[in-house]
């Protein structure tokens, strides 16, 4: 297995081009969260119709900026930073969800710098983004149980958080690392440990 390339030290200290970076990335996932905001309902009524918590599966879009930021930049505070801007960001044009949109980006880029955290901030590989993107999950679905979900028992409840997990591992953090990957591949992220892990596998 490759080894995951820590940001260069020291760790706390951020880069102009750190926040560059992920100022640029929230902003772009955030038009991509807009754009779901206004697709989603069809899948979601469709699966809601089978089994109501079932709309686990298309929140779980909503978690990838955090995995993606926390991917690239590799520093405390990334993974949080960029899932809040891109909260931001989606914002703008207006969305149904007002305010609260701020509420679940930061709750779910809490989640996912959780995860970089426990992991020591050191290992950034597939098994690392699928837990990140499972832990973007938990925090906002409780949340939502209280906001959107107040007619559910406890056993709807429950799945939704399951399932919104196991949809944030695979969707969010699956698809995330593939983001990473692809944009080191093509050289986007020369200055980044991503970008040099890319240059190693190639000189291999």
């Amino acid at each position: 297995m490759p080894r995951s390339i820590r940001a260069t030290a020291p760790l706390m200290a951020w880069r102009t081009i750190d926040i560059l970076t992920i100022t640029f990335l929230g902003a772009a996932f955030g038009i991509a969260y807009w754009g779901w905001g206004l697709a989603y309902q069809a899948p979601s009524t469709a699966l809601t119709t089978i089994f109501p918590p079932l709309a686990g599966i298309t929140g779980a879009p909503w978690l990838i900026a955090g995995v993606v930021g926390g991917l690239i930049v590799r520093r405390p505070g990334a993974a949080l930073l960029c899932e809040v801007v891109a909260a931001l960001v989606s914002m703008i044009p207006g969305t149904q969800w007002g305010f609260t949109t701020l509420i679940s980006g930061i709750l779910q880029g809490l989640g996912a710098e959780l995860a970089f955290a426990i992991l020591g901030y050191g290992a950034y590989g597939l098994a690392a983004a699928m837990f990140a993107g499972a832990m973007s999950a938990p925090l906002e679905a409780v949340y939502e149980w209280f906001v959107y979900w107040t007619d559910w028992g406890w056993s709807y409840k429950i799945a939704y958080l399951v399932i919104l997990t196991a949809a944030g591992a695979v969707i969010a953090g699956g698809l995330g690392w593939v983001i990473t990957r692809a944009l080191a591949a093509a050289g986007a992220l020369g200055a980044f440990p991503p970008g040099q892990e890319a240059r190693e596998a190639r000189a291999v």
